[in-house]
């Protein structure tokens, strides 16, 4: 048998239950992982609020991306053997936080050697929306980005891109974050109604690019920023941005591969506030959705 975390009934913490099942059976292209460690983002609790929907079969599995060792392969899938490191996001239908869980073999990437189970667990969903959202516009080195939600799993890696490019980045975070985002180099901004006023102080002439982790209202008070509207990118409230005349992220299927390397070079580092066991996934789940997690938490089964 083995362990997985569900919710039983959309709506609040209270559905949420770790629960024994069999262990998968990986079906032709999916690798069967002994997971070591499931990344918690905010798409974890919308969708058991009924954020994205309330028509999925219950009780749900939870989580989105993992990292770990695979313990089978299915048919069709010549990449993987037992035995390797690997991380990549979770199959449809199946969840991270669990003592194993299934990947497709195509959708997964080998672990770099560098990096520990934990960060690889932060990079198939953070780490590759960091990467499709500073890419989203072609920036020049010197030019400003700005990120709403910059103490985040994903803003924080952001920042870090666009350092890495040489981008002028701003980051937009709770006053609880600033070390956090002035540890990327990043200028630090407190959120908040005259976080708008305090960014045209450092940019008058405006900001290349809004990454948008928060969406709503904070969104619309940043956007007249941009230096024109469809500099505006966001994963958290594609429709606003759109709405802005911006647009949501676009998805490139050599993302992970590309972050993965970038990562395993250790020219940037996701950071980790948080490690819980997976009997404590509730606990984990409410610090990321009440929006106090500084940088990423991790469940380690």
């Amino acid at each position: 048998m083995s362990r997985v975390y569900v919710f039983n009934q959309y709506g609040g913490p209270e559905g949420e239950e770790l629960i024994e099942r069999p262990i998968p059976e990986p079906g032709a292209g999916e690798l069967l992982v002994e997971v070591r460690a499931a990344g918690v983002n905010p798409v974890d609790w919308k969708i058991r609020d009924g954020h994205l929907g309330r028509d999925g079969q219950l009780p749900a599995p939870m989580g989105r991306e993992v990292a770990g060792v695979v313990a089978a392969v299915g048919p069709e899938v010549e990449e993987f053997a037992e035995g390797d490191e690997v991380l990549g996001p979770v199959a449809p239908g199946q969840g991270g936080f669990a003592d194993h869980a299934l990947l497709r073999g195509d959708q997964a990437v080998a672990k770099p050697e560098a990096i520990s189970f934990a960060v690889a667990a932060t990079i198939p969903v953070a780490g590759t929306t960091a990467y499709d959202l500073t890419h989203e516009i072609e920036l020049e080195t010197g030019q400003t980005m700005l990120v709403l939600g910059a103490g985040g799993g994903v803003g924080h890696l952001a920042a870090e891109i666009g350092l890495l490019h040489e981008f002028r980045v701003i980051g937009i975070a709770s006053p609880d974050k600033r070390d956090l985002v002035e540890s990327t180099g990043a200028s630090f901004v407190a959120a908040g109604q005259e976080a708008p006023a305090a960014v045209r102080e450092l940019a008058p002439q405006g900001v290349d690019l809004i990454v948008d982790l928060v969406g709503g209202q904070a969104l619309r008070d940043v956007a007249p920023l941009a230096t024109t509207p469809d500099r505006i990118v966001s994963a958290a409230d594609p429709e606003t941005a759109i709405e802005l005349g911006g647009a949501g992220r676009s998805r490139d299927p050599e993302t992970l591969m590309k972050i993965t390397s970038v990562i395993g070079y250790e020219v940037i580092t996701p950071r980790i506030s948080g490690e819980y066991p997976l009997d404590q996934a509730r606990q984990a789940l409410a610090v990321v959705e009440t929006g106090h997690a500084v940088g990423k938490t991790v469940i380690v089964p």
